[in-house]
C-alpha cells in the first residue's frame, strides 16, 4: 500500500503562504478580517502578551508569532 501525501502537501504548502499574507497585511496596517467571525485581525507585540502574534478580538484566529 502507497500512502499518497501530494494533496496534504499542497494544503499545508497553500495554508502557509496565505498565513505568511495575513501577518504581512496586518504588519503593514491593512485591515484584515478573521475568516471565521468577520473581525479586524491585530498585531499582539511580546510587551501586550506572553503568546504574541496576529489575533481577532473573539480568538477564533491566533497566529503565533516569534520576535526574536
Amino acid at each position: 500500500m502507497k500512502l499518497d501525501f501530494s494533496q496534504l502537501n499542497k494544503q499545508s504548502k497553500r495554508s502557509f503562504g496565505d498565513q505568511q499574507a495575513t501577518i504581512k497585511k496586518v504588519m503593514q496596517g491593512k485591515t484584515v478580517n478573521c475568516s471565521d467571525c468577520g473581525q479586524a485581525l491585530f498585531l499582539i507585540t511580546p510587551e501586550q502578551s506572553d503568546t504574541p502574534g496576529i489575533a481577532c478580538q473573539k480568538g477564533c484566529t491566533h497566529i503565533h508569532l516569534d520576535f526574536s
